[in-house]
């Protein structure tokens, strides 16, 4: 359901974050909660998303995709003409990132579908861009483009696929990159496992089915 709107390991304690190991890795975002001065919404224009907060683009639409069994929100989905961005965060260690090796699974599953995975250097760093055959509602099948993003922040991962236009053309793929900038993750201090979903929620007020810009 899509609403429209603008085992377990706990974690290392340690005093070593990945922020330290790389300092300058998100100079220019996503950013972490603690490195935002002022989180009030207003002021910011951010809708809050629980573990996520964003700012979307002139004419951009936002969805949430929803578990319909448990009802749980499972991404975020941002969306502007003939393009769309997916996002989802996860718990990660203090102590290193993981975006190296959820990359290297995400290749080894490209693999088993019979798609291609490349390795590029992105304006966030080492993306992938996928190639996947895919089947429609009319059981034809058809080869679909992505770019697959990751930001390892202190203790959490944000993961980023860019769909549509905006995967093969860089002028659409602005848009995108500029509100994945903008991006605040909002980690908490509760312990969780390594890979854990952080979690979502429909914005204040919100009902499912509403549909507003964002």
């Amino acid at each position: 359901m899509i609403f429209r709107r603008k085992g377990k390991n706990d974690e290392p304690e340690t005093s070593e974050s990945v922020e330290e190991a790389a300092p300058d890795a998100r100079a220019a975002g996503p950013f972490d909660a603690s490195e935002v001065e002022d989180l009030d919404l207003e002021a910011d224009d951010r809708i809050d998303l629980g573990a996520l907060k964003v700012a979307g683009m002139p004419g951009m639409e936002l969805g949430l995709q929803v578990d319909e069994g448990s009802g749980v929100v499972q991404a975020v989905l941002l969306m502007l003409d003939d393009s769309a961005l997916e996002l989802r965060a996860f718990a990660a260690p203090k102590t290193s990132g993981i975006w190296d090796e959820v990359r290297q699974e995400i290749m080894d599953e490209a693999a088993r579908m019979g798609g291609t995975a490349t390795e590029t250097d992105g304006p966030f760093g080492t993306e992938l861009v996928l190639v996947v055959p895919v089947e429609d509602p009319e059981g034809q099948v058809f080869s679909q483009t992505s770019r697959v993003i990751g930001v390892d922040g202190p203790r959490w991962l944000l993961r980023a696929t860019v769909l549509g236009r905006a995967a093969v053309e860089p002028d659409a793929a602005v848009p995108m990159e500029e509100t994945l900038r903008n991006v605040v993750v909002v980690r908490g201090n509760e312990p969780m496992a390594v890979r854990e979903g952080l979690p979502l929620q429909l914005p204040p007020g919100a009902q499912p089915n509403e549909t507003e810009e964002a």
